[in-house]
């Protein structure tokens, strides 16, 4: 063998041997990347390390209210009110407090006068003149009863508040009647307030309220009570407990409140008006405090006499307890 290939074999031999080591550490040792790359060839379970992770915090407050939330949710669905139509707000924040069927369009009763009673007040015309129940204000279509015989006279003034207060049909249509233009002039009064009030679902044909033809939403209605809250006449006369008037000389009347919560010292009540016609069925609106809120409650055609008031006493209940559930 030539000498020159003979110094090539050994060079190459002593290459072999010196690099081997390093060789075989490389292959007995994988690197980071390689063993990554093997566990998840092999589906290994592995661990993966990210920078700036920070840890999960958890808001007392959040998980409190959301605990509130649910139970607020639980009194609403235990309420079981007995009116088909219920609708509260809180009238300074106006956050609904509780809704059934708000957006439903019914007949209102005697709610209508309530309205009746804004026309009137905001007309300017004189409150002590004297005004007389006539034939034609008796109530021809349902036959509704009245203490006002015809021939009584009263003022203006307690016309109001026996429409009002007592509900008092023939006072309501005397009221409309003597209106400059006559009751045509005295209804379209009642439905251009209504707009200028945005009571874009209301509709009024008459005074009284025995028309069903007479409807309104809740919603609306609540514009009406928030209305007639800024006319102290109003609040006083809806919320009045009793009046005595004397229609006819030598003949003295006593009338009551429909709504029987103004008797109640535990109820603050600034505006106040209750109805019925089959149509409507019973009906209740008030504006009233609870525990410092001024909440509006509407409710109608609630089945049952009285049901009306046990739902605006139920109703109470649930605000106060909602209340309590906000302060915890």
């Amino acid at each position: 063998m030539p000498q020159t290939r003979t110094n090539k074999l050994i060079r190459r031999a002593l290459c072999v041997l010196f690099l081997a080591p390093f060789s075989l550490s490389s292959l007995a040792e994988p690197s980071v990347q390689e063993k990554a790359t093997a566990a998840i060839s092999y589906n290994v379970p592995h661990l993966v390390f990210e920078k700036n992770l920070q840890p999960i915090s958890y808001n007392e407050n959040d998980s409190r209210r959301a605990l509130n939330a649910l139970k607020h949710d639980a009194l609403i669905q235990n309420a079981a009110l007995r009116s088909e139509i219920a609708f509260v707000q809180d009238l300074e924040s106006s956050t609904v407090l509780y809704q059934k069927n708000s957006d439903a369009v019914r007949p209102i009763a005697s709610i209508s006068k309530l309205m009746t009673a804004l026309v009137v007040a905001e007309s300017g015309l004189p409150m002590d003149e004297m005004l007389e129940i006539i034939d034609e204000d008796v109530d021809r279509v349902k036959h509704s009863s009245s203490r006002l015989s015809v021939g009584s006279r009263l003022s203006r003034a307690d016309m109001m508040h026996l429409a009002l207060m007592s509900s008092e049909n023939r006072a309501a249509h005397a009221l409309g009647r003597n209106y400059p233009g006559g009751l045509p002039a005295f209804v379209r009064a009642m439905n251009d307030k209504a707009r200028a009030l945005g009571m874009r679902n209301t509709r009024f044909v008459e005074p009284t309220g025995l028309s069903s033809d007479n409807v309104a939403s809740p919603r609306d209605l609540v514009k009406l009570l928030t209305a007639t809250s800024q006319h102290a006449r109003i609040q006083q006369y809806t919320t009045n407990d009793q009046y005595s008037v004397q229609p006819m000389r030598g003949r003295q009347l006593v009338f009551n409140n429909t709504n029987r919560l103004v008797k109640n010292a535990n109820w603050d009540i600034q505006v106040s008006k209750t109805g019925f016609i089959n149509e409507a069925g019973e009906c209740l609106v008030m504006l009233t405090k609870i525990e410092d809120r001024e909440v509006a409650i509407v409710l109608l055609n609630s089945s049952g006499r009285y049901s009306r008031i046990g739902d605006a006493v139920r109703i109470r209940d649930l605000v106060e307890k909602s209340n309590g559930l906000a302060m915890l």
